[in-house]
């Protein structure tokens, strides 16, 4: 490790904000071009880099400077951050398929139209029972058919919450119409 590599280390893991800032510098890219890589999504991607960042900032007591190099603990929590992000991702991809597979099971039944009627009425009432948020970022998504980036920009709000509120949302209307008796159809 040169002395200048040894003096971010321990800058860093002292807390000086200025070694944070030379840090980003050096790896921001490298990080965000492995994420990328990865999760095959910029947007995705710049969240996972600013994760991983915030994270080793909030969690540099952990880092020891004997023990190896700044580059290489980040790398680290790199690996463990596109983890979680692909997690979550398949997390979103199944609850997505579920509520699709529930509406296409539903949408294949042979149903009176009065039926059908009742299945948007009901669903219409338990989406405005969800919270504001999730309301507005369920509709743009079924009912203008945007994506969640298209959302993001739409609303303004981060990617990230875009997502955390689909996925809270979905999950909060899947348990909502098995509790009140089963899904539309």
């Amino acid at each position: 490790m040169s002395a200048s590599d040894e003096h971010l280390s321990h800058g860093f893991a002292d807390g000086d904000e200025s070694c944070l800032t030379e840090a980003y510098r050096r790896w921001g890219a490298l990080v965000f071009t492995v994420a990328a890589r990865r999760l095959g999504d910029a947007e995705e991607a710049k969240d996972v880099t600013q994760q991983v960042f915030v994270g080793a900032w909030r969690g540099r007591g952990g880092f020891d400077p004997r023990r190896g190099s700044l580059k290489t603990w980040i790398m680290g929590i790199t690996h463990k951050k596109l983890v979680d992000a692909l997690t979550v991702r398949s997390r979103r991809i199944r609850d997505v398929q579920a509520v699709a597979s529930a509406s296409s099971d539903a949408a294949q039944k042979e149903t009176p139209a009065s039926e059908s009627v009742v299945d948007y009425v009901v669903l219409m009432d338990e989406l405005e029972r969800l919270p504001k948020g999730q309301q507005t970022v369920l509709r743009l998504a079924f009912f203008e058919d945007l994506t969640q980036a298209q959302i993001a920009e739409r609303t303004g709000l981060p990617l990230g919450t875009v997502k955390t509120h689909t996925r809270r949302g979905l999950m909060r209307l899947k348990h909502r119409l098995e509790v009140d008796g089963g899904a539309p159809g």
